[in-house]
């Protein structure tokens, strides 16, 4: 393998220090315009290719930004660093992403990492396993821009990018109400992760504002943060056990489109009619939900404007004139329901 060219290649090439040569290529203005040039020929010359890593350790600034998502393989995350990095792009920013994999563990050691090469924000969305938050704290501490999205910590002092999804949550199920449905079940996320609480809690509060009877046997709470496939398996498990029930419910509210796509997948299967016999509406809006037959009906979280939020925020916290006081933002974005065939048993909705 061909050797690297280094500072000091360079610098023994024209019989100067290291320092010098890494002042010319930074354009310090104590240096000779001679000397920059030769310094920039030879670079160009040998093929020089800077360190930014040891450029940033030095100069206390990198234009790198970490992202930390809990997993890379859905479009859900995928569209919200889409969103970020449309907006950082533009003033110089690059981005390294990490992948907890929703453990805790994980998510100290990508933090650790992010710091130790001296990113100049972090823009993290918080593993499921997470129920302490010192290891986010930590980052606060050390002056760097903290910007959660999605899942935020509620404790935490940092700018956040969340959508409402005790509107979500309610929204989806008024709709289903308007539809004719009076006995709906809902998959439910656990509920130590606050966006489920707040899903549960708009359907909790649409049943009760529009006197629908609520029944806990047609409440099933699940992990549904895990692998796509597993999530449709549990999809179709969870409507098995409603429709092994003595009193089947006439609809699915469920606060993942995975589950509610493995619902659909099981129904079909079974020449179940969707929407007259039971009535689905989703979480996410996810590409498959357009696609599945019948469509899905799904809350659309703007992930895209929740990337480009969460940028925004980052932006405003590094252009923050040092001793300003620091006043943590939430940014509350609105859902949208967007209404397929699944749900769709009043053809004039």
């Amino acid at each position: 393998m061909k050797k690297k060219t280094t500072l000091s290649d360079i610098a023994k090439k024209l019989n100067v220090t290291p320092s010098t040569v890494s002042r010319a290529l930074d354009d310090h203005p104590r240096i000779s315009d001679s000397t920059k040039k030769a310094v920039l020929k030879i670079a160009h010359q040998f093929n020089y290719q800077p360190n930014n890593i040891a450029s940033a350790l030095r100069k206390g600034k990198s234009n790198i930004i970490g992202v930390i998502v809990p997993t890379s393989d859905r479009q859900f995350f995928a569209s919200i660093i889409r969103g970020i990095e449309e907006i950082v792009r533009n003033e110089g920013y690059s981005l390294i992403i990490c992948q907890s994999d929703e453990q805790t563990s994980k998510e100290k050691e990508k933090i650790d990492a992010l710091l130790q090469i001296q990113v100049d924000g972090i823009i993290a969305s918080v593993a499921k396993e997470t129920t302490d938050y010192d290891h986010f704290k930590k980052i606060r501490n050390r002056g760097v821009p903290l910007v959660l999205y999605d899942r935020i910590g509620e404790s935490l002092e940092a700018n956040a990018v969340v959508i409402n999804d005790y509107m979500g949550g309610y929204i989806a199920v008024e709709h289903l109400i308007q539809q004719g449905c009076k006995k709906i079940a809902h998959f439910a996320g656990q509920q130590h992760i606050g966006i489920y609480q707040d899903r549960m809690r708009g359907y909790l509060e649409a049943m009760k504002a529009y006197n629908i009877p609520f029944n806990e046997e047609w409440v099933i709470e699940s992990d549904l943060i895990d692998d796509t496939q597993k999530i449709l398996e549990l999809g179709k498990e969870m409507t098995q056990q409603l429709l092994n029930l003595p009193e089947r419910p006439d609809a699915i509210f469920s606060a993942s489109d995975f589950a509610a796509l493995g619902a659909i997948q099981f129904l079909n299967e079974k020449k179940i009619s969707i929407p007259d016999e039971i009535a689905l509406v989703g979480y996410s809006n996810d590409f498959a939900s357009s696609i599945i037959e019948p469509g899905l009906t799904s809350i659309d979280q703007y992930t895209k404007q929740m990337g480009n939020m969460a940028a925004k925020h980052f932006l405003n916290q590094i252009n923050t004139k040092s001793g300003e006081q620091f006043t943590p933002e939430l940014t509350l974005l609105t859902p949208e329901l967007v209404i397929r065939a699944s749900s769709l048993r009043n053809k004039h909705v």
